[in-house]
């Protein structure tokens, strides 16, 4: 009996080891403190949105790429201040498989959201409208900025709440890893 409770008291000590070193290595891998990372990837659905011409874009035409999806607002102060970073993200091409949607989340108005793009200095990434709200159908979106990140197999496995630096180092790295 005093084996078994020895027993008994290392498969507890080790079940809370395991526990506790799985925590702490999933918080050491979270690079800021505002992205949420899915334990399992969610596999996303086919979702339908459009340029800034009115062309038809489906995101299961991009599997295979690493996926930043931004969703945005010309009214939000935070969406303005870390538009900069996202575009010098893209447009350094660190990272070879990534494609950028940065989705204005409003009533689609070209002439506005440009001008947003040019107030702010934006380069490289292209306008997108998702007028008929399926984005926040699909992803359940509450608020701007919020960016959906979505690996090689179509699967969300971060979404990121709030506005943060896309050129922090340590996020760039983490975000290699999925390339």
């Amino acid at each position: 009996m005093f084996i078994n409770q020895k027993i008994a008291k290392l498969l507890i000590f080790l079940f809370f080891f395991s526990v506790s070193s799985s925590i702490s290595q999933t918080n050491e891998d979270v690079p800021l403190k505002n992205i949420v990372i899915n334990e399992t990837p969610k596999p996303i659905f086919p979702v339908i949105f459009e340029d800034l011409l009115g062309n038809k874009i489906n995101l299961k035409d991009y599997q295979g790429k690493l996926l930043i999806i931004n969703f945005w607002a010309t009214w939000c102060k935070p969406c303005r201040d870390e538009m900069p970073s996202l575009d010098n993200l893209y447009r350094k091409g660190n990272l070879k498989n990534l494609q950028v949607f940065a989705v204005n989340m409003e009533k689609p108005n070209r002439k506005k959201v440009k001008n947003f793009f040019e107030d702010i200095n934006i380069k490289k990434l292209s306008i997108f409208f998702d007028k008929d709200l399926n984005f926040v159908k699909a992803f359940k979106l509450r608020g701007v900025p919020t960016t959906i990140l979505v690996n090689k197999n179509g699967e969300e496995f971060a979404r990121i709440v709030g506005s943060i630096n896309f050129e922090d180092k340590k996020f760039v790295k983490w975000l290699s890893n999925y390339d």
